[in-house]
């Protein structure tokens, strides 16, 4: 319980900090929100953040539990690639690096959760590495391990792309929702008890 706690505090404050910074910087350059450079640079912040949340999904935070159990069924080796594709606060790419020594790599497309995971970054003091792009350009040939929160539409089309890139032996573990018509290796239930989704886990 009290770790639970901690870790809502942080993330209380982080979000408080990043807000502050945000409402700094724009304070700064733009002099007031009535300047056309701040209704630029919002345009620029809102864009890809829509953009994120209509071709992935929302940024809704994976709980902990799940974020543990997710790295635990995916069964990471030490070194092993592993790609959080829409990383939201980097919880799994850190997580996946820290206790299991992994080559992670998260992507985030929505600016302000990319900041985010960055100010969370430093607290995890991680060597996993976020990047600010789109997944869907992004090969992911090379991985090991795949780990997802994304609605069922994204996810469906997410399908074709994995077929073509992913190696033979690739772990993907999907929260909450199938993959499109794969086949399923393993699913965690749903833990009514804590309102908990379940856990896909497929090996190409």
């Amino acid at each position: 319980m009290k770790s639970k706690t901690s870790n809502k505090i942080v993330d209380l404050v982080i979000f408080f900090s990043v807000s502050v910074i945000g409402i700094v910087v724009i304070a700064i350059f733009t002099q007031t929100f009535r300047n056309p450079f701040a209704v630029i640079l919002a345009i620029l912040i809102i864009i890809p953040t829509v953009i994120a949340m209509v071709t992935g999904a929302p940024f809704v935070p994976t709980p902990m539990p799940r974020v543990k159990k997710m790295l635990q069924l995916a069964k990471i080796k030490k070194g092993e690639k592993v790609y959080d594709i829409g990383c939201g606060d980097g919880r799994m790419v850190y997580l996946a690096a820290k206790e299991y020594g992994a080559n992670a790599v998260g992507f985030e497309l929505s600016p302000l959760v990319f900041l985010l995971a960055k100010v969370r970054q430093f607290f995890w003091r991680s060597k996993a590495k976020i990047f600010f792009t789109d997944f869907r350009a992004q090969n992911l040939g090379d991985a090991d391990v795949i780990v997802c929160y994304l609605m069922p539409d994204s996810l469906a089309r997410l399908q074709e792309k994995l077929d073509k890139e992913l190696k033979k032996g690739t772990r993907v573990v999907s929260y909450a929702f199938s993959i499109g018509t794969w086949k399923v290796n393993h699913r965690e239930e749903r833990d009514k008890e804590n309102n908990l989704a379940p856990i896909w886990v497929y090996e190409r």
